[in-house]
C-alpha cells in the first residue's frame, strides 16, 4: 500500500445553481513532505466544520483503483487527475473492503486510524458540475476512507502505508457504507458496529436515531 499523491486546498466561493457556495473540495497535489497535525494537513482547510473536517474526518483517502470505474462512468475530461474527489490522499492498495473500523496505519511518521466512510454532500455535485453526482457516488459504493490522527507527523507522496495495528472488530469501511445505505440489512451487523468504542458519534447517531 502506498500514498500516490498528497492533496490540499483552501475554501473558495463559486457560483452553483444561482447562489454562491463556499467549498474546499477543489484540492491540488503538493510535492515534498507535508506536516499533518491533529486535524489537518498543512495548507488544507474545510469550509463547513459542522460536517467536514475535525478529529473524526481529519484526513480523507481515496483509492486510485476506483478511478478506472469513474473514467468509464463519467464524461471525458471529468477526472482531472489526483484529488478529483476532494481527497487528501490518493492511494494504492487501500480499499474499503479490506480496511476495518479502527485499523491503525503508519504513513510517513504519522499514525492514522480508519474511522468511517464518506457520506457525500451536495458539494460533490458542484465539483463535477453534475446534479446527480452524489447519487452516482452513493450507488457506486466507493466511499473512500476518513481517518483520525493518532500521532501527528510528516508524510508525502511515495510513502508506504503500513498496517501497524489490526482492529479487533471485523467491521470494514465497506460494511458501514452498505449498512448506512441499506445495501446490507443486518441487525446483528449493526449491533457489532455499535459495539466499537471508537466509532464516531455521527455514525453512531445514524444507527441509533429513532
Amino acid at each position: 500500500m502506498r500514498i500516490l499523491s498528497v492533496n490540499v486546498g483552501r475554501p473558495r466561493t463559486l457560483e452553483w445553481i444561482g447562489r454562491g457556495i463556499t467549498t474546499a473540495i477543489f484540492k491540488e497535489p503538493v510535492a515534498g513532505p507535508v506536516l499533518l497535525d491533529g486535524t489537518n494537513l498543512a495548507g488544507d482547510q474545510q469550509a463547513d466544520l459542522r460536517v467536514h473536517g475535525g478529529p473524526d474526518k481529519a484526513v480523507y483517502a481515496y483509492a486510485s483503483e476506483h478511478y478506472a470505474y469513474w473514467e468509464a462512468e463519467l464524461p471525458p475530461g471529468a477526472l482531472t487527475g489526483p484529488a478529483a474527489f476532494g481527497e487528501n490522499l490518493t492511494t494504492a492498495g487501500l480499499l474499503e473492503r479490506d480496511v476495518r473500523i479502527g485499523d491503525e496505519f503508519t504513513m510517513g511518521t504519522a499514525v492514522l486510524r480508519a474511522a468511517q466512510p464518506r457520506q457525500p454532500c451536495y458539494k460533490l455535485n458542484l465539483r463535477f458540475n453534475d446534479p446527480e453526482m452524489v447519487s452516482r457516488f452513493v450507488a457506486a459504493g466507493r466511499s473512500g476512507i476518513y481517518f483520525q490522527v493518532l500521532r501527528p507527523g510528516v508524510l508525502q507522496a511515495g510513502d508506504a502505508i503500513e498496517l501497524s495495528r489490526r482492529s479487533p472488530y471485523a467491521v470494514t469501511i465497506q460494511d458501514v457504507t452498505d449498512l448506512y445505505y441499506g445495501v446490507l440489512q443486518s441487525p446483528a451487523a449493526v449491533q457489532e458496529l455499535l459495539s466499537i468504542p471508537y466509532l464516531p458519534a455521527s455514525v453512531r447517531r445514524h444507527f441509533t436515531a429513532g
